[in-house]
């Protein structure tokens, strides 16, 4: 199986610093690659983390502030450059199509890629492929914001001593895969339940169901925390989370690996959101981003 990991390409919130650049995220997902919020300066950051342009099969924008997708230019116009064969997908909200399309086509270039445009318009399914749904939800932001979420299909894990039980082997296997049932013996009998992997991208937003909703049960959750505890009025009033509500939202919703981003200018101890986010009492594998560094996701309980 490929690899299943998230590449930080950006971490900063509305103003980059010397050590953060503008969002960005590519999620790795069994050969596939879905790039999350090129905000400026992504195309650069891809380069530095060794991210190609034929890597992205599809792009998710969660809002049309600039933070969020100033690269989208940048990176459109690499997609038809590097000659990218495949089709590569484009969801946004749909209330920002005249943003997207000043973006598509902020200046002259020969515009070759394949590039479909696939608007967010409400919450539910975007997408379904063999490795993964693609869901969205409204989130709460001065701007129209939605969230996304990947889960893989349930599957069953087959049970090699259960099969040596019942005289199962070779071909049979898989016909009992297939047909649910093989001389008297059971799909169940010779298998358990494999639950599939889950994994959520939730930025600018307030505390709302949707958060909540996309957080639920996930292996990996990347969730926005701008501001600290201590400035929790600034950040209700512009539309954002703490680290402490966002490791609420990660601990109510049982997330194995939360992943804290989008970090306020003002706050120079990147140590500060480690610990209120221990504070607010999640106990789970826990990554404060920085940018270009790789994050597998949780590999599945057996």
């Amino acid at each position: 199986m490929s690899a299943r990991e998230l590449v930080v390409l950006g971490t900063a919130s509305q103003v980059p610093t010397r050590h953060r650049n503008h969002n960005g995220y590519l999620l790795r997902w069994d050969g596939e690659g879905i790039l999350f919020d090129p905000g400026e300066g992504t195309q650069r950051q891809m380069v530095r983390a060794g991210v190609a342009a034929h890597d992205i099969d599809r792009i998710c924008v969660t809002h049309f502030h600039g933070d969020h997708s100033l690269g989208l230019a940048g990176v459109i116009q690499r997609i038809s450059l590097d000659q990218v064969p495949h089709t590569v997908t484009a969801h946004f909200p749909a209330s920002g199509q005249h943003y997207f399309d000043r973006l598509r086509y902020a200046t002259a270039y020969r515009a070759s890629a394949d590039l479909a445009e696939a608007p967010v318009a409400a919450d539910g399914v975007l997408a379904t492929t063999d490795a993964y749904t693609l869901d969205s939800h409204l989130l709460s932001h001065p701007v129209e914001s939605y969230g996304y979420r990947l889960t893989e299909p349930d599957r069953r894990r087959m049970l090699p001593a259960k099969l040596a039980e019942h005289g199962i082997a070779g071909p049979d296997v898989g016909r009992i895969q297939r047909e649910g049932v093989l001389r008297g013996v059971t799909l169940d009998e010779v298998s358990e339940h494999r639950r599939g992997q889950r994994f959520a991208f939730v930025m600018d937003t307030r505390l709302c169901d949707g958060a909540h909703a996309l957080a639920e049960g996930c292996d990996m959750l990347v969730i926005e925390s701008t501001f600290l505890d201590e400035d929790a009025r600034l950040a209700a009033d512009h539309g954002h989370l703490t680290a402490g509500q966002a490791a609420g939202v990660a601990r109510e919703a049982g997330v194995r690996h939360l992943v804290l981003t989008h970090f306020s200018q003002r706050y120079p101890d990147p140590d500060a959101f480690e610990h209120q986010a221990r504070a607010a009492g999640y106990e789970g594998e826990l990554t404060i981003a920085k940018d270009l560094i790789t994050v597998p996701v949780p590999t599945r309980h057996q």
